[in-house]
């Protein structure tokens, strides 16, 4: 005598494996609700991955905070630090300054000069350690920031054939306009040459660093504060300052940027990098939310596949349920029995779901890299997602939510049939059955 409920002993023994087209269609079902949640734990998983690593690019480059003065550069900077660094929220600060040159290249092999655009980041090197981590992912090289020295992100030096070692000239804003000067004067005085050329500053590249960002190890050279100062035309000033902070999560730092604010006055404007970067993330959430509700159709299919298979099973077995009800079993026993089915098989399908995501994320690169072999390119090149793997990071609530409201929508598929089922009438089920 089997000491489970009635319902669900005989949902039990009507669902096992047989050689019938209701039990092929079941094992069809369970497959449907297996692939609906594995696909969405796989693809969660890994956007949130994404999510976490552009989030850590962009702090390890940008920091928690950053500060500036609203009209105009930062002469009083070394006060302002010190006013910032008094805040427990604090670990650490370091000023800034971010400006455009003209870069010529050298390279020492004897290739063709060449000449880019980029951004300047100019840092204290003894300092910006604190706030950020620009000098730990060298990819050639050394971090060693002296007078006249620079480092730049890697992919800028592949496309230029630039290696450590190379020297570049660098033109700076002032430098233009002072040209600019010298030809309206030349202008003015009705001759057509100049006779003083503003000069290029010449730097030494220390070593290639990986910033995290195609965009920035495409475009950004870092100097010395000293050097970014003499380029940006800025004297003793900087553009602003960089704030790390020992609890980086989305509300304390909120909370601490309006503590800032209120104590450094309205001559100063505090940002985080959450509103630097508003649209990239908003971007990101809106596109991992929309893929949550796109991939659950998949389970809602499956869900549908239940409601026809119970559909079908009922059609099948409308005799016995007649028998069943001449017996004594309520409507509410016969609905109950259809119920544990779909229950079964969201059960069923949900745990096989959970482990091969599970497995699939686990084995994730090494399926890449022989899906790379099999199709004999790149599916997944590091030049464009700059990911040497390909990141995934499992969240408990995400898990919980899949898992969750699948087996819900398989419990509901049940509802229909089992109501159906439930309606019937002994003497018509005998007889039409």
């Amino acid at each position: 005598m089997s000491s489970l409920p009635f319902e669900l002993a005989l949902a039990l023994r009507y669902l096992r494996p047989k050689r019938t087209f209701v039990s092929v269609i079941t094992l069809i079902c369970i497959l449907g609700v297996m692939l609906g949640v594995s696909v969405l734990i796989i693809v969660i998983a890994v956007m949130t991955g994404f999510d976490n690593k552009f989030r850590d690019s962009l702090i390890g480059f940008q920091a928690h905070l950053k500060v500036e003065r609203r009209q105009a550069s930062m002469s009083d900077w070394a006060a302002v630090m010190d006013r910032v660094a008094t805040n427990p929220a604090v670990r650490g600060v370091a000023p800034y300054i971010n400006t455009h040159v003209l870069v010529r290249s050298e390279p020492a092999n004897g290739g063709a000069s060449r000449r880019f655009v980029a951004l300047v980041r100019g840092v204290h090197p003894q300092l910006e350690s604190r706030v950020s981590r620009i000098t730990d992912s060298m990819v050639e090289g050394e971090a060693k920031l002296s007078p006249k020295s620079l480092i730049m992100g890697y992919e800028l030096a592949d496309t230029f054939g630039l290696h450590a070692g190379d020297r570049v000239a660098l033109y700076s804003p002032a430098a233009f306009e002072h040209l600019a000067a010298l030809m309206d004067k030349a202008q003015g005085s009705g001759t057509k040459e100049v006779d003083e050329l503003p000069m290029a500053a010449d730097y030494k590249v220390r070593g290639l660093v990986d910033l995290g960002l195609s965009q920035w190890n495409a475009n950004v050279v870092v100097t010395s504060l000293a050097d970014a100062q003499e380029l940006g035309g800025l004297g003793e000033d900087v553009q602003g300052l960089t704030v790390m902070l020992k609890d980086p999560t989305e509300r304390n730092t909120m909370r601490i940027r309006d503590q800032m604010q209120a104590s450094l006055g309205p001559d100063y404007g505090v940002v985080t990098w959450l509103e630097d970067n508003k649209d990239m993330l908003n971007a990101l959430t809106t596109e991992r939310t929309m893929m949550f509700f796109i991939l659950f159709f998949i389970v809602l299919v499956a869900a549908f596949g239940i409601m026809s298979a119970l559909i079908t099973f009922i059609v099948q077995k409308t005799r016995e349920i007649g028998m069943l009800k001449a017996l004594g079993a309520t409507p509410m026993s016969v609905a109950l029995l259809f119920l544990a089915q779909s229950l079964v098989v969201g059960v069923l399908g949900v745990l096989s779901g959970l482990g091969a995501g599970m497995l699939a994320l686990r084995y994730r690169n090494e399926f890449l890299r022989f899906m790379n072999d099999v199709m004999g390119f790149n599916l997944f090149p590091s030049s464009i997602y700059q990911l040497r793997e390909l990141p995934a990071e499992v969240v408990v609530s995400d898990v919980t939510v899949i898992c969750g409201v699948s087996l819900v929508l398989c419990i509901l598929a049940g509802v229909l049939p089992a109501l159906r089922a439930a309606w019937l009438q002994p003497v018509e089920a005998l007889r039409h059955g």
